[in-house]
């Protein structure tokens, strides 16, 4: 339970990769294949315009797609916990070129519109001296597992709208929101005014897949340029693709998610009112934040289980973390040590 990155791989992900490995094809995405991927997220998504772009690293996503979409004096605002700030090593400030990231606060993970407008505010738009603010970036999952609606979504950009900034979504767990909120792909994003896509797969089931998608295709610009000279434009991309349309097949991504999902639904339902556990998040998705005390989590970690652990507001945290292979009887087993503790 320490994270889904743990978790193995589908076994159709890994019997499409087989079988994509005969004969040669064109290199760097020139393959039929990988032009199939994208006609395949124009369907997935509703969206005849939009442009997709494969990597492996979701890391390199995000930073190429806002260093795409932000100049390089850009102010790009984001939550303050969001993977972007704290755990890519500066990766957006250094594609860009040098914009900066603002920080905000949130509520449960969450950005609201008037804290974005606020820090808006506090730039002086035309001044020479100050950052121009350019963007907003939000997790899809959030960091604490909590989930946007499309109409918390369409909220923030409708106000970025009226101050002309674009609204890139992080969906390393778009699978799970997706399932979480039970609305389309094109409902989660374009139509709730999301400009750009990091579709994130590798958490949910894949070897290693991430997408950059823009759902205008003229905002993907400078998007080819930046992903060579990154060192992320992969040479043998058909390997890629085939893990893409693997998991886009017979709807295997969402249904890895819905697994996911209800393994913490399982967890979280057992134990919600279990006084030996504290949920402090919302359980939205298949992360689940919990306070415990130090001898419940040595027993966890004598019976296998693993997880992060943070400090927050003065307690120690802990993060849970299912994914699409967890076992029913692990969840189980977590659960009849927790009630047992004494």
């Amino acid at each position: 339970m320490r994270s889904d990155n743990n978790s193995g791989v589908s076994e159709a992900i890994l019997k499409a990769i087989i079988n994509e490995n005969e004969g040669n094809v064109i290199a760097y995405g020139g393959d039929e294949l990988t032009h199939k991927t994208e006609q395949r997220f124009k369907e997935v998504f509703e969206n005849d315009g939009l442009k997709s772009y494969n990597l492996v690293s979701g890391t390199a996503v995000n930073s190429l797609i806002v260093a795409t979409l932000s100049p390089t004096f850009g102010a790009i605002f984001c939550h303050k916990n969001s993977h972007i700030n704290t755990d890519e090593c500066g990766s957006i400030e250094f594609q860009t070129g040098g914009a900066k990231l603002i920080p905000l606060a949130g509520i449960n993970g969450k950005i609201t519109p008037s804290e974005v407008e606020g820090a808006i505010e506090t730039f002086i738009i035309g001044e020479a001296h100050h950052n121009q603010p350019s963007m907003l970036s939000i997790a899809q999952t959030t960091e604490v597992g909590t989930v946007y609606t499309p109409e918390e979504i369409n909220d923030l950009s409708t106000l970025l709208k009226k101050y002309g900034l674009k609204l890139h979504m992080d969906g390393a767990r778009f699978a799970n929101a997706l399932d979480k909120i039970g609305c389309s792909p094109a409902e989660m994003t374009w139509k709730s005014g999301v400009d750009a896509l990091s579709f994130g797969t590798t958490k949910n089931g894949t070897l290693g897949a991430e997408v950059a998608i823009f759902f205008n295709d003229t905002d993907d610009g400078s998007f080819i340029y930046r992903r060579m000279r990154s060192g992320n434009l992969i040479s043998k991309m058909r390997f890629i693709s085939a893990q893409i349309m693997a998991y886009l097949e017979n709807d295997l991504w969402l249904d890895n998610a819905k697994h996911s999902n209800a393994m913490a639904v399982k967890l979280y339902d057992a134990l919600k009112d279990n006084q030996n556990i504290e949920f402090s998040m919302p359980v939205q998705s298949n992360m689940m934040f919990v306070v415990m005390d130090e001898v419940l989590k040595d027993k966890l970690w004598q019976a296998g289980f693993r997880f992060y652990s943070y400090t927050a507001a003065g307690k120690i945290e802990h993060r849970l973390v299912t994914s699409f292979n967890t076992q029913p009887e692990k969840i189980e087993r977590f659960i009849e040590i927790v009630k047992n503790h004494s």
